[in-house]
């Protein structure tokens, strides 16, 4: 118990240097796509794209194989492998000769940076089933943190060299390995352990722990309409916003931040006082909401002063995930805590597969003008419209949520 903060904190700045170290690479890593490729920027998009989409494919197949070995083995060293191999991954990304062995440190990293969903699987393990959707909402605010600064840092870096952000995003996940070999205590106990079985690590025999429970399965369809409709911002509002209200990188910088701090106010602060006021249902249902209303306004709103009002509505939605985890944590044992963890970032991972395609086609056909109506604001509006699906399953899968669960213990033995 004396370690627990200490361990928590770790899982805190585990994120957020994974984050951080992600976002470090943002702003480069397309550059020095188009540098390999003689600076021919059309086919370097292209390329990018497949990096995009090989990394979420990535994440898609090793999710569930680090959950369940966290579940056999334990959070301690599937978290600190997952971050040496990361910081050395960047290392071989920062000396790639080629674009080949650039694409190799990509799917590296689309395999080391799945630890993330081993953080959750730690929360889980060392929280009470009531405070669990606080320590989700901790890991959001890392994801905040991480988005927030590490671009930005990134940007400075990358005008000095562009392989240096890769270096200094490597020495941030080699110095966290290092600090959690000393500081990082294991979290699940081998009386609660489960023997890694292939059936239950491969991405779609992961998934069917997600069918155990007519709750648990309806939740993992919130999860995964909520990351498809979150793809619309990162696959089109850059071009969305630069078309329609005129703004520069500067203007779009400070709106990502501003969106950024809203997001790690809700999640870092928010969060455990609306779900101790509210419950976990009522705050999910609420979340979804929010998001859906945000992504209305952003659609709709033909100034950039309505979408500014639009982001603290739209932050809102940062209460789901953690109020959604809190809920699905009671309905699984602590041996397979590791599994739903990554059962649920292979979704994610499906859903970076599928998202950015949809609405960036969607984004060019209104924005074509097909058959003589225009409305750039078509992949928002069809964000909103998946939020709205999204609310009305939640709805329906958690009606009996206010029934007790199982106890742990219980369902442990």
């Amino acid at each position: 118990m004396a370690a627990r903060p200490a361990a928590l904190t770790f899982i805190f700045v585990t994120v957020v240097l994974d984050m951080l170290a992600l976002g470090v690479i943002i702003p480069v890593l397309p550059r020095l796509v188009v540098t390999f490729l003689g600076g021919d920027t059309a086919r370097g998009a292209e390329i990018y794209g497949v990096f995009g989409t090989v990394w979420a494919l990535m994440q898609f197949v090793s999710s569930p194989v680090l959950g369940a070995l966290s579940d056999r083995w334990g959070r301690r060293p599937v978290i600190l492998l997952s971050n040496l191999g990361l910081g050395l991954d960047y290392v071989l990304m920062a000396l790639a000769p080629s674009l080949a062995w650039l694409f190799v440190g990509r799917v590296i990293s689309g395999v080391t940076a799945a630890s993330v969903s081993i953080a959750g699987a730690y929360i889980a393990d060392v929280t009470p089933p009531e405070q669990r959707a606080r320590g989700f909402g901790m890991i959001g605010a890392a994801f905040g943190i991480g988005f927030i600064l590490g671009p930005a840092l990134g940007g400075v870096l990358g005008v000095m060299d562009p392989r240096l952000p890769f270096w200094v995003a490597a020495a941030l996940s080699l110095l966290n390995a290092c600090y959690g070999y000393f500081v990082l205590p294991e979290s699940l106990p081998k009386e609660k352990r489960a023997p890694f079985r292939w059936r239950r690590a491969n991405p779609l025999g992961a998934v069917g722990l997600l069918r155990s429970h007519p709750e648990l399965g309806g939740l993992a369809i919130v999860h995964f309409i909520g990351r498809v409709a979150h793809e619309v911002l990162p696959s089109v509002f850059v071009l969305y916003a630069g078309y329609r209200y005129g703004w520069d990188e500067r203007a779009l910088g400070l709106f990502l931040a501003l969106v950024g701090v809203c997001t790690m106010i809700v999640s870092g602060r928010l969060v455990h006082p609306i779900v101790g006021r509210i419950g976990e249902r009522r705050a999910l249902l609420l979340a979804l909401t929010c998001g859906a209303v945000g992504f209305a306004i952003y659609g709709v709103a033909s100034v950039g002063t309505l979408a500014l009002l639009a982001v603290p509505i739209h932050a809102l939605w940062g209460l789901g995930s953690p109020a959604a985890q809190g809920l699905m944590t009671r309905r699984v044992p602590a041996s397979e805590q590791g599994q739903l963890q990554g059962s649920l970032s292979s979704l994610g991972g499906i859903a970076g597969l599928i998202g950015p395609g949809l609405f960036t086609l969607t984004f060019a056909w209104f924005l074509g003008a097909r058959g003589g109506f225009a409305l750039p604001g078509a992949p928002l509006l069809l964000a909103a419209l998946l939020m709205l699906i999204s609310l009305a399953v939640a709805w329906r899968a958690t009606r009996a949520s206010e029934t007790p669960p199982v106890p742990e213990s219980t369902r442990a033995s």
